[in-house]
Formats: C-alpha cells, structure tokens, sequence
C-alpha cells in the first residue's frame, strides 16, 4: 500500500441530487386517501422525501372548516414516524392566498440546483390547472405527477393538451433534470374523502379506518368535526 501524499488534490465526490415530492392540500382531515397515495409515490419513485404542505387560504376550494393550526397538528399526527413523509408548514406561515407558484419558488431557493421536485396533483386538480394562478411557470420549477385512478376517464381542457403533447413522459422513472416534465401515476383507488369523514363525524359516526388512529385520537380530543362546532 503507498503512502498518502497529503500534496496530493483532493477530489470532491460530486452531490448526488435529491428526488422531492410535494403534495398540497387543506387536509381538513388528512385520511388515509392521501397517505396511502403519497406512501406509493414515494416508494414507486424513490423519493428522498414526500412533504405533505398544508394550504392556508385555497384560491379554489372552500374555507377549510377547522384552523389551520388543527389541520397541521393532523398532518404532523398522521406521518410522524413515516418516513419518508414529511410536513411542510410553509403555506400555514403565509398571510395570503396559498398559490403553489409561490410554495415552489421558495422550495426551489433552499435546494440544489439538479434536485428534483415532483408535484403531485390528483387528475382534477391537473385539470383544473389553467386555472390557476401563474399556472405555466409551474413547470419551471417542478415536475408533475399526475395521480390518476382507473376510473379517471375525463378528457383534458384544450388548454392542456399541447403541454401534455410536449411535456408527458410515459414512464414517470425516466423524468429527467430538475423540472419541466409531466408524468401519469396509476393509483390504487381508495373510495374515501375528506368530506365524507366530515360528514359523518358531523352524524356521530365513526370514521375509525378512514384516519391513521393518531389522527381519530386528535379529533376526539379536540371535539373537532362534529355537530355543534
């Protein structure tokens, strides 16, 4: 064996490139919907980390019935000890509307410039994208996945079909670089919904099942949900 020459350069290992995933939402509860897709896309895909981001203030859904801070207690209930899902309370932070230009902007800033963002959008958010403030500049900064179930057989808006003609990957593995790309994840369907949970802990009804038992302890504990409230 030769001797270390400590004149010798020193040769840097080059960073290897973090695959992150991002799913928004108000999570008003978070159920077992959301969790189970995100487990499989993170998996599916190797991602470093999955960070489920609460919304503040929607632009396009109605004002979440519990507060913020009870939404993102959920959250932080639901994944604790699940790796590699995470939360991101970014959005809680903002006192204004929680546009996701913004949220990936920001992200964007605190991460190497080849790691990978994956956004991921259920087929009907995806759909609903022209909509969306800045809706263009999405991909600048991101790659999305969209998360479709079987019976997801609507077609697109015109306004999405060139993107997709441009941007689609077949194989959501083969996405490459940082951002720019648009690819489809087959989902195991789970007929569940925030609010079918709402409503039936607003009738007394157990909604054991439909929630991680962490989440369902919270709810009881804080009386959320139900009638009176």
């Amino acid at each position: 064996m030769g001797d270390f020459d400590p004149s010798a350069p020193v040769i840097a290992s080059a960073p290897v490139s973090r695959r992150i995933g991002v799913l928004g939402g108000t999570f008003d509860p978070v159920h077992i919907g959301h969790l189970r897709g995100a487990l499989e896309v993170a998996e599916s895909l190797a991602l470093d980390e999955l960070r489920l981001t609460p919304s503040a203030r929607p632009p396009h859904r109605n004002t979440p019935q519990v507060s913020a801070k009870n939404r993102l207690a959920m959250v932080e209930c639901a994944v604790a000890g699940v790796a590699p899902l995470v939360v991101d309370a970014r959005e809680l932070q903002r006192d204004k509307p929680s546009y996701t230009i913004d949220t990936l902007e920001l992200m964007r800033g605190e991460l190497a410039v080849d790691d990978q963002v994956f956004l991921l959008l259920g087929w009907d958010a995806f759909c609903g994208l022209p909509t969306w403030h800045r809706w263009e500049e999405l991909l600048q900064h991101c790659h999305i996945l969209v998360l479709q179930r079987p019976d997801a057989d609507s077609e697109p808006p015109d306004a999405l079909r060139n993107l997709l003609a441009a941007r689609s990957v077949s194989d959501p593995l083969a996405l490459k670089g940082p951002s720019g790309q648009i690819a489809f994840v087959w989902q195991t369907p789970l007929a569940v919904s925030a609010t079918q949970i709402r409503q039936l802990l607003a009738s007394g009804k157990s909604v054991r099942f439909l929630v991680p038992d962490a989440v369902l302890a919270y709810i009881d504990a804080h009386g959320l949900y139900r009638a009176s409230n």
